[in-house]
């Protein structure tokens, strides 16, 4: 019989803290998805779903830039969750406009 492999991640340290937080924004945004649009134009129905996206991306970005609470490795694998361009907009940003 075969070995059964698993592609389990590695998560780094840290992560326990900022994963309730990410599992909820993620519920969010399914939620957001599959809200009934009847009677919305389609920009109107989009707005939860980029607001929500919005938050994710911003916890990242705050987390890492602004509290200097999780590791460069932990970084990495969050933005898989959130919006690496956006991320990359908010650091070229001044501080004080942010």
């Amino acid at each position: 019989m075969p070995k059964v492999r698993t592609n389990r991640t590695k998560y780094p340290d840290g992560w326990e803290l900022i994963e309730p937080t990410l599992r909820d924004l993620d519920a969010k945004m399914r939620e957001a998805q599959n809200d009934p649009h009847d009677g919305k134009r389609k920009c109107e129905a989009l707005w939860p779903i980029f607001k929500i996206s919005h938050q994710k991306s911003r916890y990242i970005f705050d987390i890492y830039y602004k509290r200097n609470e999780i590791s460069t490795e932990l970084y990495e694998l969050c933005l898989g969750y959130g919006d690496r361009n956006l991320i990359a907009k908010w650091k070229k940003v001044p501080n004080c406009l942010l």
